[in-house]
């Protein structure tokens, strides 16, 4: 080896060919000690080694620096999300941790930080685990569905409870996806309305797509996959998805765990049982229209007229080939004295069971 080469080397004559050439273009990292501790390493090694090493250790700086694979550029990358996070987390999401960074991707749940989200949920949000929750959410409703020759028939009341308090007597408990799919909604009302319209935005998605309507099994079978990702946090959901698409009529059931029911008849809340007693009854595949109408109307009354949580009036729709239809908002303090009005298929007179008698009896007197 040339001795004047190791000289040059042990007198300093590479540390100022770098200062003079190279530094320009490697601007200083803040906050970055890890490579200038490296770069000062290799300038004491290469003090005693060949230009050739020299020159390769340079290289290696530079790929260390600014390769994005490298365990450096993945540290420097991770810096800067951070830094990301802490200047739009805050005001975008409310708090530091945040549901998501709106800069790196859509926001996402936070799963709260105890054993069991469902069991904590419970124990802060239900009367009967604590009567003295301070948390009540909107629930108790009774919702049905039917599918006979004619289509769908859709019914539900309008009572939104929380806790003994009725919150409201006007809910829509029926989520219109399209124009030929119907969700039903019982449970927790905020669960209920946000994912059957997230479901919506999905279901025209695949219009757009396939060029073609998305059928109710498809849609029901995207709805239970979606919750059942989120089983075990608290979501509170009984729905119905019904609709007509290229096998006819067809009703699913869809609860938040993920169950998934294809059936002829289904009817969910807290009033369901006594609606259960009046569907078993008239329920029959080659109904007519004005049947199939009537007996969703009686189903709702009398849920209505014994559970505490439904009530106040009666939306009723019928699906059919064309698409929905909504065929009316009944009154049932109403219908119970003086039916549904004068509407078809409607025997006349009040539901109640009174009303009926004292009809009954005021007709056995007069024919007497």
């Amino acid at each position: 080896m040339n001795m004047g080469i190791v000289d040059a080397v042990q007198k300093g004559i590479p540390q100022e060919y770098i200062d003079r050439y190279l530094r320009p273009f490697i601007p200083p990292l803040d906050h970055d000690i890890s490579i200038d501790n490296a770069l000062n390493s290799r300038r004491n090694n290469a003090a005693a080694s060949p230009p050739q090493f020299l020159k390769a250790s340079i290289m290696n700086s530079f790929v260390e620096r600014y390769s994005a694979t490298s365990a450096v550029g993945q540290l420097r990358k991770a810096q800067r999300l951070t830094e990301e996070e802490d200047e739009f987390s805050d005001a975008a999401w409310g708090s530091q941790a945040g549901l998501g960074n709106i800069m790196s991707g859509p926001p996402s749940f936070t799963v709260p930080n105890v054993p069991d989200p469902a069991a904590f949920l419970r124990l802060h949000t239900d009367d009967h685990a604590d009567p003295n929750c301070r948390i009540k959410i909107q629930h108790g409703t009774t919702t049905l569905a039917f599918r006979f020759q004619g289509g769908v028939i859709v019914a539900v009341d309008s009572r939104a409870t929380a806790g003994s308090y009725i919150a409201s007597g006007t809910v829509k408990k029926v989520i219109e996806i399209n124009p030929y799919l119907l969700g039903t909604m019982a449970g927790g009302a905020a669960d209920c309305q946000y994912w059957e319209t997230y479901l919506g935005m999905h279901c025209r998605l695949h219009e757009l797509r396939n060029r073609e309507r998305i059928s109710v099994s498809a849609a029901s079978k995207y709805l239970s996959n979606l919750v059942y990702s989120y089983k075990g946090m608290g979501l509170s959901m009984g729905t119905m998805i019904c609709g007509w698409d290229k096998t006819g009529p067809a009703v699913f059931y869809v609860d938040s765990d993920g169950t998934r029911l294809k059936g002829d008849l289904f009817s969910v809340g807290s009033g369901s049982t006594f609606a259960y007693g009046v569907l078993d009854q008239g329920y029959r595949w080659d109904l007519t229209d004005e049947e199939a109408q009537e007996l969703g109307r009686r189903s709702i009354y009398a849920a209505g007229h014994r559970d505490a949580f439904s009530g106040n009036t009666c939306n009723l729709y019928h699906i059919k080939q064309d698409g929905w239809t909504f065929i009316g908002n009944y009154d049932i303090a109403k219908m119970h004295y003086d039916g549904p009005g004068d509407v078809p298929g409607a025997p006349g007179g009040g539901y109640g069971y009174d009303v009926r008698l004292a009809a009954a009896n005021s007709t056995e007197v007069a024919a007497a």
